[in-house]
C-alpha cells in the first residue's frame, strides 16, 4: 500500500469519528517519518577551535526537522556545507566545491570566488566559465577588466571582433600563472588571427 493510501486510510478513520485530531496527526507523523528515506548525519569527534574536523549531512533528518543536510566543519560535505573545505549542492567555504559555490576559490554549477571562480557561471577576482564576470575574465562570454573569450567585454580584451594591445600583453605575460590563461590566448590567436597574431610575441 502506498503513502497516499495510508494517509487515505487515516483521513477516513478521522472522519469516522473512530480517530481525533490529536490522534490523527500522531498516526500521519508516524507515517510520514517510517516513509521518509532517513539522511546521514556523521562528524569527528575532534575538534578545532569548536569545530568538527569533518562532517557529513545527507537527505532529511525528521527529528530535527530539517529536510535536507547541512554540514559544518573543518571539511564539510553536505547538501549544503559550510567549511575550510566545502563540498555540497550550496558549499560556502574557503575552498568550496558544489551546485552553488561561494569562497576564496571556488567551482560550481555557479561559482562566486574572492580570489578565483571556476564553472557554468563565474564570477570572481579571476573568473573563468562559460558566462565569467572579474578582474581578470576567461570564458565564452566574458566581462572584465582583462577579458578573453568569443563574446569578451571590458576595458582590454581579446574577442571575434576586437583585440586590445594591453590584453594581449596581460594574457602573455601572465599565462604562467592565470588558469587558462595560455591556452585561452593560443585559442583566440588562432581563431582570430587577423586581429590578435600581430600583437602575440613570436607572430
Amino acid at each position: 500500500m502506498s503513502i497516499a493510501d495510508e494517509l487515505q486510510k487515516l483521513a477516513d478513520l478521522r472522519r469516522r469519528g473512530m480517530l481525533n485530531a490529536d490522534e490523527f496527526e500522531l498516526a500521519k507523523r508516524r507515517l510520514l517519518t517510517v516513509s521518509l528515506p532517513l539522511g546521514i548525519r556523521r562528524q569527528s569527534k575532534r575538534t578545532v577551535a569548536g569545530w568538527p574536523l569533518w562532517a557529513i549531512a545527507s537527505g532529511p533528518d525528521p527529528a530535527r526537522g530539517e529536510s535536507r543536510g547541512h554540514a559544518r566543519a573543518i571539511v564539510a560535505i553536505g547538501d549544503m556545507a559550510t567549511g575550510l573545505l566545502a563540498i555540497g549542492g550550496f558549499a560556502r567555504g574557503v575552498i568550496a566545491f558544489g551546485g552553488a559555490a561561494v569562497g576564496v576559490i571556488s567551482a560550481g554549477g555557479l561559482a562566486i570566488g574572492l580570489a578565483l571562480a571556476g564553472g557554468g557561471a563565474a564570477v570572481g577576482g579571476i573568473a573563468l566559465g562559460g558566462g565569467a564576470l572579474g578582474g581578470v575574465a576567461i570564458g565564452g562570454g566574458a566581462a572584465g577588466r582583462y577579458a578573453i573569450g568569443a563574446a569578451a567585454a571590458g576595458t582590454n580584451v581579446i574577442s571575434a571582433a576586437r583585440c586590445d594591445i594591453e590584453a594581449v600583453d596581460f594574457f602573455t605575460r601572465n599565462r604562467e600563472w592565470i588558469p587558462l590563461a595560455g591556452s585561452a590566448l593560443a585559442q583566440q590567436s588562432r581563431t582570430f588571427a587577423r586581429l590578435c597574431a600581430p600583437a602575440v610575441p613570436g607572430k
